[in-house]
């Protein structure tokens, strides 16, 4: 690495890199503190389970019609004014979600915050490729991904602590806490306009030869990249690979959501205070966050990816599956943990592993696709639980419906890599003897 390339990137990652993840922090707290405030909002509103799960995964429907034009709008208007856009109006929806009066106000709002959000973090991602090099990039989308977690880590604290809170300046806790968690969203969106910049040739914090470096390795990689439009994007979406990476996607996203909608609750059954729900339920997102750090790095060392996603997949679904079984708060918390830890260590490796499936040619069609229809799975898996739950008067029942799926996910994924690997060995052997 030469001074050159070390300064440039010093000064780029100091800039954006921080205030992104910040956002991102914020972006991931307002879309999942809906699992906190239904704690009393489901009382006061009259929620039935059913209610609250289809309204929390609503989110993703909204999510899934506008992805797609919302990055079609940054493209066309700009990253720092689109993402700056997004933020400023989830912030508004977030803090409306305090004066829902019922079920159809609820549903609207979130659909409407998933419109809002959608196109937010592909968007940086699709940011990012302005701005950092290729060679760069996996780690800060690592770091990027490691916001999910610890997002909860902080969120679930304040949440439970505002909820307390019942009846300062006349409104019930889970009503201050959508409005003040829904304000760094507005402040940010000011600070987005003010520091981001849409291109190195806008940056005028940058050095002229800086400037020039870092344009030019930006059209490198760009020249690098291989075209799609030969391959047709419906044949792509057709092809078996990506429905099935996508259905495994959908399983490991149902195990982060089904923690991240229902932890709360589950540890509410501990009978705790609300500011002690708030402490125990961050320490499986503490274990996971740190986890996902640790196993990505240890993944990058040993140059390995199957493996790394596969068996903390099977920790996911076996602690998530036996958090439903035991009764003693201590162990029931130790499985969450264990759940916590296998799906946010496979979630980064999942997508590590993804260009050796599917190819340069079709990587970047294949990676929305796969993303799509993933989180569906943010709607199916929260409302799941709630029927279940309506029908049973327990979450045990739709946590387990989540852990099968995530079974059957941990075998489509299996079933798929160990063919990519074998076609590995098959060219290195072919290679050898030619």
């Amino acid at each position: 690495m030469t001074d050159l390339e070390s300064r440039t990137m010093r000064k780029v990652t100091r800039r954006f890199v921080p205030l992104l993840i910040v956002c991102f922090v914020i972006s991931f707290l307002d879309r999942v503190n809906v699992g906190f405030a239904a704690l009393t909002m489901s009382a006061d509103l009259r929620f039935t389970s059913t209610v609250f799960g289809l309204g929390a995964g609503l989110f993703f429907i909204g999510y899934f019609f506008f992805e797609v034009p919302s990055n079609l709008a940054l493209e066309r208007v700009g990253a720092r004014r689109w993402i700056a856009r997004i933020m400023f109006t989830w912030g508004i929806l977030s803090g409306l979600t305090a004066f829902i009066t019922g079920p159809w106000s609820y549903y609207a709002v979130r659909i409407l915050l998933g419109a809002a959000e959608a196109g937010f973090f592909p968007g940086v991602i699709l940011f990012l490729t302005y701005w950092i090099p290729e060679r760069y990039r996996g780690r800060v989308v690592g770091a990027f991904m490691a916001a999910m977690p610890f997002a909860s880590v902080f969120g679930s604290p304040l949440s439970g602590w505002l909820l307390g809170l019942n009846g300062v300046l006349g409104l019930k806790g889970w009503q201050l806490m959508f409005i003040a968690e829904a304000v760094p969203s507005l402040v940010l969106a000011v600070v987005i306009l003010m520091v981001l910049r849409d291109s190195p040739a806008h940056a005028e914090w940058l050095a002229e030869d800086e400037r020039a470096w870092l344009t030019a390795t930006l059209n490198e990689d760009r020249q690098r990249v291989v075209a799609v439009n030969d391959h047709g994007f419906i044949n792509i979406v057709k092809r078996p690979v990506i429905l099935m990476l996508a259905a495994a996607y959908f399983g490991i996203v149902g195990i982060n959501f089904g923690l991240s909608f229902f932890l709360p609750q589950i540890v509410r059954e501990f009978h705790l205070s609300l500011m002690q729900v708030g402490l125990v339920a961050a320490i499986p997102f503490a274990v996971g966050g740190l986890g996902m750090l640790w196993w990505g790095r240890r993944s990058d060392h040993h140059d390995e990816r199957r493996f790394h996603v596969l068996f903390p997949m099977g920790l996911a679904v076996a602690g998530l599956a036996g958090s439903t079984v035991v009764t003693v708060p201590a162990l029931k918390l130790a499985l969450l943990c264990l759940a916590s830890f296998g799906v946010f260590s496979a979630l980064p490796i999942f997508w590590a592993l993804l260009p050796g499936l599917l190819g340069p040619a079709v990587a970047a069609v294949g990676f929305a696709v796969i993303n799509s229809l993933g989180n569906l799975s943010g709607f199916a898996a929260p409302y799941v639980v709630g029927v279940i739950k309506d029908a049973t008067g327990s979450t045990a029942g739709g946590l387990q419906a989540i852990a099968i799926y995530g079974a059957i996910a941990w075998l489509i994924l299996s079933l798929v890599s160990r063919r990519h690997r074998r076609g590995s060995e098959l060219r290195e052997l072919s290679e050898a003897r030619s």
